[in-house]
């Protein structure tokens, strides 16, 4: 072999075992996409962050949002997405081999908030004795009880638990969610806070700790990642403090 087949050889060597790093596009380079799961409460976050990402490092992200349990349930099931934020606990996750451990990041909380239709009176949840009282008054109350994957309604139920009400509440509750305050079904919706968007109602402030304990979001780096180093990258940017200011707009609270 010539030298310079030698030399070619040995540059195409390197160039195949080089790490691939996070990059800028040149002119006519097809957007690269890093896809990334989450739970619905999220997407308005990702998709206020995306933009800064991408232009800096020529990454699109692709996001699939659903209930969180049906997020982890996919994620163990095998389907390659590259990051994937979860809620806490995520011991099954872990077992099952399709997230890297060692990458896994804090990123928020996310508490369980009430909320009325806008411009009704809004009830004191300050304490738990006041919360007890204001679900024990309405008439209706929506959440997700029951529902497959609803993070939110297991949170619920294990707050109704604690204030032992369990048994008055569940004969009023009404699925449907926030829709259903819209229109007057219901006096109240309980759900994640950053998950309360709808115009058609006001937040009234998350339960109190000693009852709600809020919900540990976390992200990790799927072993299936067709670019871990992409795939760090975008997890590095939802663990920075530009990306805790988004999640505290939209009513998490930032991990420290």
């Amino acid at each position: 072999m010539s030298f310079l087949g030698i030399a070619l050889l040995l540059a195409g060597g390197i160039a195949w075992t080089a790490p691939r790093q996070p990059r800028q596009m040149s002119s006519g380079d097809v957007p690269m996409e890093i896809t990334l799961a989450g739970p619905t409460g999220l997407r308005a976050s990702v998709e206020q962050l995306a933009p800064a990402f991408e232009a800096k490092t020529g990454y699109k992200i692709k996001g699939t949002f659903a209930a969180s349990g049906t997020i982890k349930k996919r994620v163990i099931d095998g389907e390659p997405f590259d990051v994937v934020i979860l809620l806490m606990p995520i011991a099954d996750a872990l077992a099952s081999g399709t997230v890297v451990e060692s990458s896994v990041r804090p990123l928020a909380s996310v508490p369980i908030a009430l909320a009325v239709k806008k411009g009704a009176p809004k009830p004191d949840v300050s304490t738990p004795e006041a919360l007890k009282n204001t679900l024990l008054a309405a008439k209706a109350i929506a959440y997700p009880h029951g529902s497959p994957g609803a993070a939110s309604g297991v949170s619920v139920d294990d707050t109704l638990n604690r204030l032992g009400i369990t048994d008055q509440i569940l004969p009023k509750v009404k699925q449907g969610g926030i829709a259903v305050v819209v229109k007057g079904d219901a006096d109240f919706a309980l759900a994640f806070q950053n998950e309360i968007n709808d115009p058609g109602v006001d937040i009234v402030g998350p339960l109190p700790a000693a009852v709600s304990t809020p919900s540990p979001m976390v992200g990790t780096i799927s072993s299936h990642a067709k670019n871990p180093a992409a795939a760090k990258a975008l997890l590095d940017y939802l663990a920075s403090p530009d990306a805790k200011a988004v999640y505290k707009s939209k009513g998490m609270i930032p991990a420290n």
